[in-house]
């Protein structure tokens, strides 16, 4: 089974615990983040009815999942 869900740094899959991402080899938690395929802008990610779907707000339209640009970053 493959996961999206993957350590930036040491490709093993992360943990969802406490509301944020984790990997456990490296020790880090981490912040999923969703940038427009387009303009390179943070997206706001919206839920419902069981679908996820992503808007710029600097475009000012909805952007396919299959087009977004996933990235985890350390927190802080």
């Amino acid at each position: 089974m493959t996961t999206e869900n993957v350590c930036p740094t040491c490709h093993n899959e992360l943990a969802w615990q406490a509301n944020q991402y984790s990997c456990e080899s490296c020790q880090i938690t981490l912040v999923k983040q969703a940038f427009c395929p387009d303009c390179d802008a943070e997206l706001e990610k919206l839920q419902a009815c069981g679908s996820a779907s992503y808007f710029c707000n600097t475009c000012n339209e909805l952007k396919s999942k299959s087009r977004v640009r996933i990235a985890f970053t350390p927190t802080e």
